[in-house]
């Protein structure tokens, strides 16, 4: 729930007499500013007139900048908060539907299992040169037989277009048989499987699916990590190539390559040395839905801002350089500007993808204005 400003400020109590009404205390900051003009002044001698201006200017300015960073800090983490609250409920109704459909359309055909929570895939990300597979009976180690039908298979090879025809058709027959036709009702969309999903807090779009998980086998299309990196460490870059890959049924012919339980992983375990990446990138994806990139099919989406976390954390490792909120958002937002105004962005695990190759340049170039404007005056454009 969204607070109105009146609910931001303080009330003060008045008391009887004049002498006895209670001030609003100063600001930390500003009372260390006048302690601070105070004893160089006290020791103006020791000064020419141009140099004590000089030093009370930089101490002004001190000042300043880290009352500019608090605001920062406080305003766009109370955002943060609030949105959390805002979608919580809503992200556990759209999970009971989807494990309610999927579970319905494992009973119907063996060959989908359910799922106990929504993976999400953003389709706002065409599929990027490098990340395109094809997927053959021969991969699978169990029961490959049920994978030679005609519906799916053409000449040894399964067909993404073809499981998503069927994959569509059990949808529908799921949707019907849960009787949650007044909840959810399908979109028209031939080339994948998109529903409108009715909560509590309003309608949410989800596309769905269908992926083949590839487990203990890393794919050869993802040379990660790169030699000499300091983060992530080596532990959890094992730990991530042992849960393998996935292959997204979302185009018509090739399979795209997904590392959706790595990255999950790399978001567990960003700030185990006590820093506030996680933080830091909630506020970025903050400014990009309120400001930046408002709307249902942004230009950019929270998948490439979750890419230039992971470049950013590998760029900058040490955890002395995650310590300062302020600093660390605006390492992500200079990342994201020179990113948007190249029109270059790498995957993170297939790294001669470029994730932006098919976004709108038109699109871009406005972001990249924006975000210049947002990094010379940082304030004037908090939401």
């Amino acid at each position: 729930m969204w607070l109105s400003d009146d609910a931001k400020f303080r009330k003060y109590m008045q008391m009887l007499w004049l002498q006895n009404i209670e001030w609003p205390r100063r600001p930390a900051w500003l009372l260390s500013t006048q302690r601070q003009r105070s004893e160089i002044k006290d020791g103006c001698s020791q000064f020419g007139n141009k140099n004590l201006n000089e030093e009370l200017r930089r101490i002004d300015q001190e000042a300043m900048k880290s009352r500019m960073e608090g605001d920062l800090e406080d305003c766009l983490l109370n955002k943060v908060d609030l949105r959390r609250q805002w979608i919580s409920q809503m992200v556990e109704e759209v999970q009971k539907v989807v494990h309610h459909l999927t579970t319905e359309i494992s009973y119907q055909d063996f060959r989908f299992q359910a799922i106990p929570y929504c993976d999400t895939y953003n389709e706002n990300i065409k599929d990027p040169e490098g990340l395109q597979q094809w997927l053959g009976v021969e991969q699978f180690l169990k029961s490959p037989g049920q994978w030679h039908e005609a519906d799916v298979n053409i000449e040894g090879d399964i067909v993404p277009a073809k499981v998503l025809q069927v994959f569509r058709k059990l949808v529908e027959n799921a949707i019907e048989t849960c009787h949650l036709s007044d909840r959810v009702r399908m979109l028209m969309d031939h080339l994948v499987v998109r529903v409108v999903v009715e909560t509590s807090a309003g309608q949410v779009e989800l596309q769905l699916t269908p992926s083949v998980d590839i487990p203990t086998a890393w794919s050869k299309k993802a040379q990660w990590p790169s030699c000499l990196k300091r983060w992530p460490s080596p532990e959890t870059v094992q730990c991530i190539k042992s849960f393998g890959f996935s292959l997204l049924a979302c185009s018509s012919y090739h399979w795209q390559l997904s590392f959706l339980r790595a990255e999950q992983v790399l978001l567990e375990q960003l700030d185990e040395d006590g820093g506030c990446r996680r933080k830091c990138f909630q506020a970025l994806r903050q400014m990009k839905e309120d400001v930046w990139c408002p709307g249902t099919r942004p230009v950019i989406t929270s998948y490439h801002l979750q890419t230039v976390l992971f470049w950013t954390c590998e760029k900058y490792p040490y955890p002395k350089d995650w310590q300062v909120f302020s600093r660390g958002f605006l390492r992500l937002v200079r990342k994201l500007h020179k990113c948007v105004s190249q029109r270059f962005l790498k995957h993170y695990f297939v790294r001669k993808s470029n994730l932006l190759q098919y976004a709108s340049s038109c699109e871009l170039d406005a972001l990249a204005q924006t975000l210049a404007f947002f990094l010379k005056d940082p304030q004037i454009s908090l939401p």
